[in-house]
């Protein structure tokens, strides 16, 4: 299936399918905020990772999760990252000749997102108060164990563990589903979810170090999708506001390629 354009702007989704996807993250969203406030799920997967008798999370220093994980995996992913960020940038400036409109558009989404994903996440952690399951007095800390939303008490300083930042350098991969969109959404969902699965995987040795909870991982993938359906979103419609004359600029793109 050729991709579907109007006025030369290629569309990777049309406005259903956002508005679907939309509908899901506020699903998800309500989900996740039920997880952590109305429910002790964090601190059992926590206390299973912790060992008492030593006073320590034992995954803590183990080479797979603080060496590879933490430093090695995420250098490599660091760097896949800058090379999408300046290939995009590269053909932003300097187009190649002969490269279709929509090969562009999946670039600059993919580029757009290594960046903004783990930046988005970053930001938001530095603004949060909740501190990490080892920074805790249940596990050998000293600091209290707060909910999202809950009020810093008097005196206790910010922790700044939420969302889960490590996560987020995996995260931003979920944005290469756009090679497989509009013509094989099938694919897209595979690839969508094949990358989830991986940045929950990174953010699970975390988990096990005692550096997140489950919902701080929750809530930076739940963050990834957001940000990467807002770029898909913007990118693909900013050039249909500013140049379409017909209102039905946001038809389904499967539609207007009949």
């Amino acid at each position: 299936m050729r991709p579907a354009t109007r006025d030369s702007a290629p569309i990777l989704l049309g406005a259903r399918q956002v508005l679907f996807l939309c509908a899901g993250l506020l699903a998800t969203a309500l989900l996740i905020l039920y997880i952590g406030r109305a429910t002790d799920i964090d601190l059992m997967l926590a206390d299973a990772m912790y060992d008492v008798g030593s006073n320590a999370f034992p995954w803590r220093h183990a080479w797979l999760a603080e060496t590879f994980n933490h430093t090695i995996l995420k250098s490599l992913l660091s760097l896949a990252a800058a090379y999408f960020v300046m290939a995009a940038a590269w053909d932003l400036f300097r187009p190649r000749a002969g490269r279709a409109s929509i090969d562009r558009l999946r670039l600059r989404v993919v580029g757009l997102s290594a960046m903004l994903v783990p930046l988005v996440i970053s930001t938001l952690k530095q603004a949060s108060v909740a501190h990490c399951p080892w920074d805790l007095t249940r596990y050998g800390g000293t600091e209290p164990y707060l909910r999202l939303f809950d009020a810093l008490p008097l005196g206790v300083p910010a922790g700044h563990c939420l969302p889960a930042g490590h996560a987020s350098s995996a995260l931003w991969l979920v944005s290469l589903c756009v090679y497989w969109l509009p013509g094989r959404p099938q694919g897209a969902r595979k690839a969508a979810l094949a990358a989830l699965l991986f940045g929950g995987l990174v953010g699970w040795m975390q988990q096990l170090r005692g550096a997140h909870f489950l919902t701080h991982t929750l809530w930076s993938i739940w963050l990834a999708c957001a940000v990467v359906l807002s770029v898909v979103a913007v990118l693909q419609w900013w050039p249909l506001r500013r140049t379409a004359a017909a209102p039905d600029y946001l038809a389904d793109p499967v539609e207007d390629a009949r």
